[in-house]
Order: structure tokens, then sequence, then C-alpha cells
């Protein structure tokens, strides 16, 4: 099986990067190391970035519109006005958009929405649009056939003729069929079926065996956000050295990073907002294991004092936050399609610059949290720990 391999990796990775020195090698911080603006191609005035790995190569927003919420449990999507709500996103300059094969209608919806594009605008519009998937097996066997099967399901569903991005995820690293399934997708790649090759929720040691393996993969799309700043710790480093970026979720923690949830008390029954979305009651477990719900409003309240300065909103400051750090190329923002829209905010995530004082007084308040990464461990063990 023919895999192209990067010049980067045309020479021995394992020598470059060898696990021992790369894990001596790692700084042990905590969550409140410095912010550090990742070396990444970027265009206009910081909207855009190119990730790139030898010949292939994709431009994104930098900001994306994640389809997860599509999938239940946030209300019921109308398809009219999901993709209604799709264009308005896409006509403000928010033009990726992030979904995989067990998000509900994720994939349907952007089929439907891409051909109103073909419709409705013009080619040089359609270009700027990009369409992110991901595929989630089950740890069985990886064929060929099996592999061209998942992924035909998916371009038809989107209807493409080339993925713009396949974002691959695998269950089990005992079970070292991802290497096969990696391999399968490169040749789709080759055939042109898959535009980019792309990991979600793998972590260090995995994704440098993955590139040991000459697999060109562009990107890790990893929780993070100013609560979870594990990527930081050791992935980053790794990213830095590869060439791969990191696409970031969680970064507003379904919305708890809001003035919604500012000056609130859980403890107490009904007093506060409910919890009532899959994504609301995750990142709380994650507020929980990094130091609770007070301290967690002290670092809304000093979110809110940087955001009142700049005359923009907490999650704007959230995400911006996390744009800053090093390797990270985007993040994401959930859409709840024709049911909410925050098209102002994320728009004005492209022009807020946070200051010293500003990444200070963040870094302040989150050294005193614990090290998620000695509690959960490295990115993506969250879906891996029994």
């Amino acid at each position: 099986m023919h895999v192209s391999v990067h010049p980067v990796f045309a020479t021995n990775l394992a020598t470059k990067v060898s696990s021992n020195r790369f894990y001596r090698n790692v700084s042990r911080r905590r969550n409140g190391s410095s912010s550090v603006k990742c070396s990444v191609e970027t265009t206009e005035a910081d909207r855009s970035v190119k990730l790139k790995n030898g010949n292939d190569s994709l431009e994104i927003c930098r900001v994306l519109n994640g389809m997860w919420q599509t999938s239940g449990g946030w209300g019921k999507i109308d398809r009219n006005d999901a993709v209604e709500a799709m264009l308005q996103y896409a006509d403000s300059g928010l033009s990726t958009f992030d979904m995989a094969d067990h998000y509900g209608p994720a994939e349907d919806l952007y089929g439907i929405f891409i051909n109103r594009v073909r419709r409705e605008r013009p080619p040089e519009y359609l270009e700027k649009i990009k369409g992110l998937t991901k595929w989630v097996p089950p740890p069985v066997k990886m064929t060929s056939s099996y592999v061209r099967q998942n992924i035909d399901i998916s371009r038809k569903r989107m209807d493409v003729a080339s993925l713009d991005m396949l974002q691959f995820h695998w269950w089990d690293y005992a079970n070292d069929g991802y290497l096969d399934a990696l391999k399968h997708l490169t040749d789709l790649k080759e055939e042109g079926k898959i535009k980019t090759v792309a990991l979600t929720n793998f972590d260090t040691e995995r994704l440098q065996k993955i590139l040991e393996n000459g697999i060109p993969v562009v990107s890790n799309q990893v929780q993070h956000s100013i609560v979870d700043m594990r990527p930081q710790q050791r992935m980053a480093q790794l990213c830095e050295l590869t060439g791969v970026k990191l696409i970031t979720y969680g970064t507003v923690m379904g919305g708890l990073l809001s003035e919604k949830f500012l000056d609130t008390n859980l403890t107490i029954p009904f007093a506060g907002p409910r919890l009532n979305t899959p994504s609301l009651q995750k990142y709380k477990r994650m507020v929980d294991a990094w130091g609770g719900w007070n301290l967690f409003q002290g670092l809304l309240r000093t979110m809110k004092s940087i955001a009142t300065k700049h005359g923009v909103s907490i999650p704007t400051v959230a995400v911006r936050y996390v744009l800053n750090q090093q390797g990270v190329a985007g993040s994401m923002i959930g859409v709840r399609l024709g049911l909410a829209e925050h098209i102002q905010d994320a728009n004005a995530i492209f022009s807020l610059v946070l200051d010293d004082e500003d990444v200070n007084s963040i870094q302040d308040v989150t050294k005193k949290g614990k090290n998620l990464l000695q509690v959960i461990g490295d990115c993506g063990d969250e879906y891996r720990r029994i």
C-alpha cells in the first residue's frame, strides 16, 4: 500500500522525537502557562488559516461552526430553518462547518446547504465554504473496502465528490487497527475522495506514532478551553515540531463560559440556569474536576471584566484566548441552527486583542485550578478511561 510521506517525516521522526526524549523535554506546565501565539499561516487579518502537510492544504475559518447540536438534546431542529441559518453564518464570513457521521442529520443538512450555495451564490463564494466531518467507527478490522464504504456514505450525505477534511477517531488504542484505517484513508485522499486527513481526540503518544508511520495528517481536534489547558502541556510541543495544527472544541464549555452563568449558584435547586443540554452537563463535570463552581465564578468575573473593557462578551474572550495558544489553528463554537445565533459575538473574535494585563488576570485565576492532565490524562483520555 502506497502512503505519501511529508518531507519532514522522511527522516526518522522516532530519532528526532523519541518518546523518551520527547517526554523528558516536555515542560510540566500547569494551567496558567504563558499564552504563546502559534506560528501558522493566516490570511484576511486572522480570519482564516491554511492547514498544510506536504502537498495537502486546506484553508478554513479560524472560528468554526460546530454541528454537534443538530444531533438532539439542544432542541428540535427544523431542516429548512437550519439550512437558512447555515447560509446566514456563511454570509457573515463564518464559512467552515464541522460535523460527524454520528451527529444526527448534520451531514445531510450540509448537503442541502451546499446545494443552496451552488445555486444561489457565486463560484468564488462556494470556494470559501468548507465542510469538515468525522468518522467514528467501531474498533473492528479496518479493511480497504470497509473504510471506503463508510467514506462514500459521508460523501453521498454531504453531496460532495471529495470531503474537504476527514477527521478520524479511534476508541481503543490496544487495537492498532487505527493505523490500517489511516493508511486506507490516505489512499482515498490520493484518489481524490478526501482532500485532507486529520484526527480527533488522539493523544500525543499516538499522534507521534501516526506521524512516524507516514500518515500526512494536518490537524488533531481536541478539547481545549481556558479551564482545560491540557493540549498546551504535551500536544502543542509535538505540533510545533511537526507542523500539525490543533482545532479545538469545548472552548466556551457548552455555554458555561458566558454571562448566563455569571453570579449563579448551581448548588441550590432551581436557583440558577438549568444544565439542560448534553454539552452543559459534560463541561460542568470538567469544572468540577478542575476546581469547582466557586473558582469557576471567579474566572467568570475576571473574564467579564475583560469583556467589558473591550466591549465584547465572555465567550468572545474565551475563544480569543484559546486561539492565541501554541499550535491552535481554529476553535469551534457550537451552533443551534434555527434556534439561536451568535454571529456578532463570533465575528468579534477576529478583532479582539488581549493584552498582557488581560492574560495575566486570567492566569491568576486558572493557576488556582487543578492540572487536568494529572486528573484526566492527555487529550482524548476522557473518552477512553473505564
